[in-house]
């Protein structure tokens, strides 16, 4: 078993400020086996019938437990009422401390009519990241991460396994998708599910979407929706102030892990054009990990300068990220047009080249220079204060 500390530490962290912590990601992404590090926990499938039998007296259950008891409900939207469940522990049984995984957000099922606002802590765990890939395991290959992807087990693979991600996409929608949401047409959806793969990181036109996926323009945005839900795909919006050339609309939509993009458009081996789509979406995960995605955006404007990822600090302090292979392959042309509009805010570029942060004035503008991991550790630190 490879150790997790970061996200252990995260999960500590939330329990410090609220008694459940809600731990969502795609099925096999590693959900069950970080749960199981978390040491002199209670740990139930919930599953299996026996556990649910269990649980039909959920007062009974907790007054078994003690003050500061680690209870681990896995898999705990199968539950046939898993909010009652956990807002009992949290209202009666405050000293407890609940983790509850799920593939997809709350927001997934019926199940769920009370979202346990004030009560718990949401933490997405996503593929792989780069520096965990790194120092965790073992892996300093970029290629090899971007082919492979981020699932643990993949991750370990020498070569590329095919067979996983087909099999994954499969079992992806006959467990999330119909049983949460219901969706009968599957050929529309798959259809729908590989094109968005296929275009990852670029902006969606759900008119177009819905022409090449043979569905209406409606059931486009009807699937999307369940798509972020189940966490397979990432709609980030575009950040506008009232510039009348900026896109104002159109969302770039990312697909959850680079293995997948490489499998569904073929790739064998990684281009020097898709190494930098696909870097971007490393960059995602991290970004998403320690800002949140409410804080997350892209910059874009009619002439087609951009700037790979915004973080909102706050409606006047914006930084501006972007994402190079190369760090010494910067131009600030782009980021001299949005500097113009929004004056206030840091500048970063993230590359996986970086070993430490370092600064560089280029075009009158300071740019700090990071690796994925050095941004988690400024950002954690700093004053602005966005990490959960």
């Amino acid at each position: 078993m490879i150790p997790r500390p970061f996200w252990k530490r995260k999960i500590q962290h939330a329990w410090d400020v609220r008694p459940i912590v809600w731990l969502s990601g795609v099925r096999r992404i590693g959900k069950t086996t970080l749960a199981g590090m978390i040491p002199k926990a209670r740990y139930l499938n919930c599953d299996l019938p026996s556990v649910q039998r269990r649980l039909e007296d959920p007062e009974s259950f907790y007054d078994s437990f003690t003050d500061g008891q680690v209870i681990i409900f896995d898999e705990v939207h199968r539950m046939p009422d898993p909010c009652q469940l956990l807002k009992i522990a949290a209202d009666a049984y405050p000293k407890l401390r609940i983790l509850a995984t799920g593939s997809s957000t709350l927001a997934a099922t019926q199940k769920f009519k009370d979202s346990l606002t004030g009560r718990k802590i949401s933490i997405y765990l996503p593929p792989v990241l780069w520096e965990e890939s790194i120092t965790i395991f073992n892996c300093k290959d970029l290629d090899h991460r971007l082919l492979n992807g981020g699932f643990p087990e993949q991750l370990l693979l020498d070569t590329v396994n095919p067979m996983f991600f087909a099999d994954w996409i499969d079992s992806f929608y006959a467990r999330d998708i119909q049983e949460l949401f219901s969706i009968r047409n599957r050929t529309g959806f798959m259809n729908l599910l590989r094109l968005l793969i296929r275009q990852s990181g670029g902006m969606a036109d759900y008119t177009t979407l819905a022409k090449w996926s043979e569905i209406t323009r409606p059931t486009v945005k009807t699937h999307i929706e369940a798509l972020t839900i189940a966490q397979a795909v990432f709609v980030l919006r575009p950040w506008f102030g009232g510039g009348r050339r900026e896109l104002v609309r159109r969302p770039k939509i990312y697909a959850f892990d680079t293995g997948f993009v490489a499998f569904i458009n073929g790739w064998e081996s990684i281009r020097e054009d898709d190494r930098g789509l696909l870097w971007e979406h490393l960059v995602l995960d991290t970004l998403r990990t320690i800002s949140g995605p409410e804080s997350l955006f892209y910059w874009r404007d009619k002439s087609g300068r951009e700037i790979d990822f915004i973080v909102r600090v706050s409606d006047r302090n914006v930084i501006a990220i972007e994402c190079k292979i190369n760090p010494d392959h910067f131009d600030a042309g782009s980021l001299r047009v949005f500097r113009a509009l929004y004056p206030d805010g840091e500048n970063v570029v993230i590359s996986p080249r970086v070993k430490e942060m370092y600064s560089r004035d280029i075009s009158g503008f300071k740019i700090n220079f990071h690796s994925p991991g050095s941004w988690m550790s400024y950002f954690r630190r700093s004053e602005y204060n966005l990490f959960d």
